[in-house]
């Protein structure tokens, strides 16, 4: 049973077998398909699943705090499962291509105090962006 699965579980989420297999798709290391890409695997298991019903189940994965929502350069939104374990992305500026990655250090004693201008902050987002050896070759 995927880890992601494994914590529906744990919250009571009822897992339907549209829940449960949108759940599977995503499971894994690196993963961050688009809903369109999660549609057309979960259709490959489950043909009569709806992308409606797909696009509900992420927001329902995002809003528990499962599930990650990345936004990048405008492109189309990847979900990210790897929801509990802190990282930041690596960014391909070409084809998207998404990675998880864990820098040494902590983002938020890089921030300076003159540089925070008062705020709480609470949280950092870093995204490391470049071009991916598929697009390089």
């Amino acid at each position: 049973m995927s880890d992601l699965l494994k914590r529906l579980r744990g919250r009571g989420w009822r897992l339907t077998a549209q829940r449960r297999v949108v759940a599977e798709v995503l499971d894994g290391d690196h993963v961050h398909y688009t809903a369109d890409e999660v549609h057309a695997l979960a259709a490959d298991r489950l043909p009569e699943i709806s992308r409606a019903t797909v696009y509900n189940t992420l927001g329902e994965l995002v809003s528990l705090g499962e599930v990650i929502e990345v936004s990048t350069d405008g492109r189309a939104k990847r979900y990210d499962p790897n929801a509990h374990h802190a990282h930041q992305h690596l960014v391909c500026a070409r084809c998207g291509t998404i990675r998880d990655v864990h820098p040494v250090g902590d983002p938020l004693a890089d921030l300076p105090a003159q540089e925070r201008f008062g705020f709480a902050v609470s949280a950092a987002e870093v995204t490391y962006r470049g071009i991916c050896p598929d697009c390089a070759a």
